[in-house]
């Protein structure tokens, strides 16, 4: 697999912070990302003045400060002398992205140290949602509302709606195997006490009996909609050895971003990303013991393990069908819950619950092999894609 591109990549993650997520009223998404960077400093056993780079991935309620979320969260953090910044959103595949313009500029001597962070706050107290309303994540993305709305394909769940059912259509996918998604991350779930549906496992009558979305899509098909925020610090693998976690060390990463229709080709990015990330850390699929997938919907898992190729196109459902992906199964998916039953951090939730893995510190839910994760970022419909490879051994 381009075993000629594989290369060493001296960069780790070092710290990692999460703040309390899901249904928390409060904080602003500035507050989050503060929080979460502070989290992860404390976890790595760092300080405020060891950090030299920011790299800030804004929600969609950061409103006009999202041009500006770096220098604001600078600001806000007192740091001074930073000599890498940049606001990034490439949709879901940003936290990837990040991940790896962090190693990017610590390699090319650009940086030392670099926290990525995401943080949110769409959710509002329930009085609120009432008199001001809630905000909309699909009026939030220019892609939700071009011609498409002028024939009643309102919002991002009307798009991925279209993949699933085009999807079944062309490869008799069932419903019951996109439920078996969302009932083996809801297993998962029941290990982690940071879930938001920690405490309430979910069987696959009670997933047919909720509520529709948009056919096929019922809602336990949809991500959860979370506040919050996660960071990571990045750094170099020397120096993260000599810090307070495991390190964990990226292997491999790339990206891929297919453009074209993804209702039509129902492919991702995942196909290209993975590709360069396997190449550049000289791996397989078979190295792989664990895979945290970017999950905004049961049928973007589906996709993704077939682009990866865990299985032929077209075989992603019976592929899930078995039970293989949750607990016990033999390719661990989303062992923290996902975005479906833990928590809505775009693509920090799969990085986060990677690092937890690889660190061996995933407690109840902690798979038994554990020396590679592959993590996915997807952003759009389809439309953008990242791949890391971390691991708890450095690369070739």
């Amino acid at each position: 697999m381009g075993a000629g591109m594989s290369r060493r990549c001296d960069v780790a993650i070092a710290g990692l912070g999460i703040t309390e997520q899901g249904r928390v009223y409060g904080p602003s998404p500035m507050g989050f990302a503060v929080e979460a960077v502070r989290l992860a400093l404390e976890d790595a056993g760092l300080t405020r003045a060891d950090l030299d780079g920011v790299l800030v991935n804004p929600g969609l309620t950061w409103g006009t400060n999202a041009t500006m979320a770096s220098f604001g969260l600078q600001q806000a953090m007192g740091l001074r002398d930073v000599r890498f910044s940049a606001a990034m959103n490439v949709g879901g595949a940003t936290a990837g992205a990040m991940v790896m313009q962090a190693a990017l500029a610590i390699e090319a001597g650009l940086a030392s140290c670099v926290a990525c962070v995401f943080s949110d706050a769409p959710l509002k107290p329930p009085e609120k949602d009432r008199s001001a309303g809630g905000s909309s994540s699909s009026s939030a993305y220019a892609f939700a509302g071009d011609l498409t709305s002028a024939y009643g394909a309102f919002g991002v769940n009307g798009l991925y709606a279209l993949v699933a059912r085009r999807h079944m259509h062309r490869y008799g996918t069932t419903q019951d195997q996109l439920g078996a998604i969302a009932v083996a991350q809801r297993a998962w779930a029941q290990g982690n006490p940071r879930a938001q549906f920690c405490g309430r496992p979910l069987t696959l009558e009670e997933y047919h009996a909720s509520r529709w979305v948009a056919e096929p899509l019922h809602v336990l098909d949809c991500c959860l909609v979370s506040n919050g925020g996660t960071a990571v610090i990045v750094t170099s693998a020397e120096r993260a050895r000599s810090l307070k976690q495991p390190p964990v060390y990226l292997l491999g990463s790339g990206q891929g971003h297919p453009g074209g229709d993804a209702v039509d080709t129902l492919s991702s990015g995942a196909a290209l990303a993975g590709r360069t990330a396997f190449a550049r850390a000289g791996l397989s699929l078979q190295d792989v013991d664990l895979c945290e997938i970017y999950d905004c919907y049961t049928v973007t898992v589906l996709i993704t393990l077939e682009d990866y190729g865990f299985c032929a196109k077209g075989e992603g459902g019976p592929f899930v069908a078995d039970g293989r992906t949750g607990p016990g199964g033999s390719l661990p998916v989303n062992t923290g819950g996902g975005q479906l039953s833990s928590s809505y951090m775009w693509g920090m939730t799969p990085i986060s619950e990677a690092v937890i893995q690889v660190r061996g510190q995933g407690g109840d839910r902690q798979a038994p092999r554990h020396d590679v994760a592959l993590v996915s970022g997807n952003g759009g419909v389809l439309s953008t894609h990242t791949t890391l490879l971390l691991g708890r051994q450095p690369g070739l």
